[in-house]
């Protein structure tokens, strides 16, 4: 696979990582049961973004005496692209969190527990969904644009279904998991499973955590394609996600509160998805550079929010 990074450079990820979710763990309380406030969400989602944003520095910096100051310059902007796109799309994760935790009245304080455990179990996933990913692009080019035409299906499907509200009560999942395993009908503190009468059961909100957890392989099936319309640099496509999943707990609760006050950001992320489809389509015929890619998208998240606000204004 050909990529930047060298092996020292996976380690130091991994290992900063593994840092911030022990700050974040013994830090901020996040084994306690408590809601993270409006404002600590402000400042954790601003963190995460600096990071982001220092990490983007940090690859430059790094390469300009190694590779030059072209490679330089564009493997940085890849990344900050790739940011950009899994960003915005992880907005969308936050609306089925939201309805997950409504439908089974998660009390707020417990939630912060779930999504951390979420959190695990996505980076994961996403080192081993990455790496395939990259190995069958690599063998297969013209999956590429299998990719293009998925996105393209997937947006015209969010904005199908962006006025429609699922029905949880008849998930199939939902339904396996209750026939399989014995489920209490209340929540025990932010217990997963307890002994009653000296069998093991299991609380709601398991359920609820194996619902987050197949929601985020959805997200993933969805926003890993649209990164290699920028790069197919597995460090660049990891790191990138990474960013935008450690911060996602924090942007939840920060949004979660007004939510629907985003109506039409669904319909932006959906203009998102297209837009890279087309792009990864096109891209034998129709160049756009990255920068120009991060412009577009940037336009259209910043567009759909400004537009979401005035139309909940009126409403209001």
């Amino acid at each position: 696979m050909h990529t930047i990074a060298k092996p020292w450079m996976w380690g130091a990820f991994l290992i900063f990582i593994m840092v911030m979710l022990a700050i974040d763990i013994v830090v901020l309380g996040g084994r306690k049961a408590k809601k993270m406030s409006v404002t600590q969400a402000a400042c954790w989602s601003l963190v995460w973004v600096v990071l982001a944003l220092l990490f983007a520095y940090g690859l430059w910096w790094y390469l300009i005496p190694t590779a030059g100051p072209d490679l330089a310059k564009a493997t940085a902007t890849d990344f900050l692209a790739g940011y950009v796109i899994e960003k915005s799309l992880s907005i969308d994760n936050i609306f089925v969190f939201l309805m997950i935790f409504s439908h089974f009245s998660v009390p707020p304080d417990y939630q912060r527990k779930v999504l951390l455990y979420g959190v695990l179990g996505a980076i994961v996933m996403r080192i081993a969904m990455i790496l395939a990913g990259v190995w069958v692009v690599e063998q297969f080019n013209w999956v590429l644009y299998v990719f293009g035409v998925f996105l393209i299906f997937t947006g015209v499907r969010m904005v199908r279904s962006a006025e429609k509200k699922p029905d949880l009560a008849t998930h199939p999942v939902i339904r396996y998991v209750k026939n399989w395993l014995p489920l209490t009908d209340e929540f025990s503190a932010e217990k997963f499973s307890l002994i009653d009468n000296g069998k093991r059961v299991f609380t709601p909100l398991l359920l609820v955590l194996i619902l987050i957890e197949i929601s985020d392989v959805v997200f993933a099936v969805d926003s890993i394609p649209a990164i290699f319309a920028i790069t197919t640099d597995p460090f660049i496509v990891f790191t990138s996600n990474i960013f935008a999943i450690m911060g996602l707990r924090a942007l939840y609760f920060l949004l979660a509160d007004m939510a629907e006050r985003f109506h039409f950001l669904k319909y932006g992320l959906a203009m998102i998805l297209v837009f890279v489809g087309v792009k990864m389509l096109l891209a034998d015929w129709w160049h756009v550079s990255t920068s120009g890619s991060l412009m577009v998208i940037a336009v259209i998240v910043l567009g759909s929010i400004l537009v979401s606000l005035m139309a909940t204004r009126k409403t209001d």
